[in-house]
């Protein structure tokens, strides 16, 4: 059981291993482990005051892998799941093992959809994302971005082509397609007015 004071048992002993594997316990001598003082087991030495550790509260159902058979004593609570992002999160969690390829997709196609809830609301505060500033995009006209990429030996080269493509395609697809929003609602109008 994880999350124990005591050291767990092993399952075959020696014997049983030696026989099974070829080589195994060429190491059980401790005059040949260098690291022998550092592996004994004295529960008194390591300051541990419990058996198990105090559990932390948990504020909302926390996601948990299905490998594991409670919620790990200690988990992070800086970024609770939120809106389709936090769904995706969930779903992924609830449904997929961690050895599945399915679960890390899902985790990090929310993430993609994570970042486009953010630029939403970001819109909708006073304070909107700047794609120009944020992004760099200043930066590398005004503080030597091309030439300090010209015959230098940077690991970034191989995808620089496709950096402004990932960076402002987002933006200019959303441009296109609010005007062509905005363009649908000017023709409506024009042919109501007829």
């Amino acid at each position: 059981m994880p999350y124990r004071a005591e050291k767990p048992k092993l399952a075959p002993s020696s014997d049983e291993l030696r026989a099974r594997v070829p080589g195994w316990g060429a190491d059980l001598d401790p005059k040949d482990r260098p690291a022998v003082p550092r592996e004994r087991f004295d529960p008194g030495a390591s300051g541990a005051h419990w058996d198990f550790p105090d559990r932390q509260e948990e504020k909302w159902p926390r996601e948990r892998s299905l490998e594991h058979e409670f919620l790990t004593p200690v988990f992070g609570t800086s970024t609770p799941p939120k809106g389709l992002s936090g769904v995706m999160r969930k779903y992924s969690y609830a449904r997929y093992s961690e050895g599945r390829a399915a679960h890390w997709l899902i985790l990090l196609a929310a993430d993609r959809v994570d970042a486009i809830e953010s630029h939403l609301r970001s819109f909708l505060s006073l304070h909107p994302d700047n794609p120009v500033t944020e992004t760099g995009i200043r930066s590398e006209l005004t503080h030597h971005g091309i030439s300090s990429r010209i015959g230098k030996k940077r690991a970034d080269l191989s995808h620089l082509w496709i950096d402004p493509i990932i960076v402002a395609g987002p933006w200019v697809i959303a441009g296109w397609v609010v005007l062509s929003a905005l363009r649908a609602r000017g023709d409506s109008r024009h042919l109501i007015s007829r």
